[in-house]
């Protein structure tokens, strides 16, 4: 099974990225019968960021991120995304068969319309689905793990797919599946809304104590006194902790809840404490990688090696299908 993912390098990952894509493909990439592909979505993020240097330092903080969490990199293919030249050309080809009345229904385009950035959007946002598509069909990946909010992406790639195996040869391409952990699907921000570094709403557990700690005593909770009894289904504090604390520790709590006397405060510190302790060795190993960025361009240099070596045979493929010339391998 051939498994891709990828986090756009706009900043560094949030404890929803941590929860909801890293420690899962993990999980997945770690398994031997599995082919992990797993890069830094650089050219994705100028969609949104024009900085080159906050994109450059995201790109280190993303990969400090993985390995700290235990990316087996000789277990897979760990890259970034610019290193890659093919994926842009097969991008191109995509754009000169898909529709663009069916780009027009893409969920962030729309979204930009409703809001009246019409004038804002970049024809890079317009297409970013083509390039996702590209990542996705370049190494035949099976398995996409995702947030709810990228289905339709999936949907975009299979399509795809679907119609240059119609159209030219029926095995041209694998026929990708998004891939959703149920439990994980949608991480809570402070706000209680998905957690993104759009909104401003994440937890970052690479922050400084104290300002993991401010984070968390932002979350959002109702105007319930400490003495009243709470609901332990219907509260953003408790529902980040149960994707974290142990499972009596996670019963202690909704207890105190249920029975009253317990307050959002005294809920906002165990969850901080419970950070603290669960990722201490994680956070450690990610300022290691941090300080040795020499490291880092190393192990992606040689992720992209061999990515680029499948990237070149299958745009080789293609191009023969589509008369053109073959790619020299250099």
């Amino acid at each position: 099974m051939i498994m891709l993912t990828g986090i756009r390098s706009t900043g560094i990952p949030h404890l929803g990225n941590i929860l909801g894509v890293i420690i899962p493909s993990i999980n997945m990439s770690n398994k031997k019968k599995n082919s992990s592909f797993i890069f830094i979505a650089d050219l994705h993020a100028l969609v949104d960021v024009k900085n080159i240097k906050i994109i450059k330092d995201s790109v280190y903080q993303i990969a400090s991120t993985w390995l700290a969490f235990g990316l087996n990199v000789d277990n897979c293919f760990f890259y970034r995304q610019s290193d890659i030249s093919e994926v842009t050309e097969l991008a191109w080809y995509f754009s000169c068969f898909f529709s663009y009345k069916r780009l027009t229904l893409s969920h962030s385009f729309k979204e930009k319309i409703k809001n009246n950035f019409i004038k804002k959007i970049s024809l890079g946002l317009f297409s970013y689905p083509i390039l996702m598509a590209a990542d996705i069909l370049l190494y035949d990946a099976e398995i996409i793990p995702v947030g709810k909010d990228q289905i339709q992406h999936i949907e975009i790639s299979r399509k795809i797919a679907k119609f240059f195996n119609h159209k030219i040869n029926k095995n041209l391409f694998t026929i990708p599946n998004a891939f959703l952990k149920k439990t994980t699907m949608l991480i809570p921000g402070l706000d209680g809304k998905k957690m993104s570094k759009s909104k401003n709403n994440l937890i970052n557990i690479f922050s400084t104590n104290e300002i993991l700690k401010k984070q968390i005593l932002s979350i959002n909770t109702d105007n319930k006194s400490l003495k009243d009894k709470k609901n332990p289904y219907k509260d953003y504090i408790i529902s980040l902790y149960r994707l974290l604390a142990p499972t009596d520790k996670v019963k202690e709590m909704e207890n105190n809840y249920i029975k009253g006397g317990y307050g959002y405060l005294d809920a906002k510190i165990s969850l901080y404490e419970c950070i603290i302790h669960k990722f201490s060795k994680e956070r450690e190993k990610f300022f290691y990688y941090m300080d040795n960025k020499k490291l880092l361009d190393n192990i992606l240099f040689i992720g992209a090696k061999k990515a680029k070596i499948i990237a070149k045979k299958k745009l080789n493929i293609i191009r023969k299908y589509l008369n053109f010339n073959t790619l020299f391998y250099i």
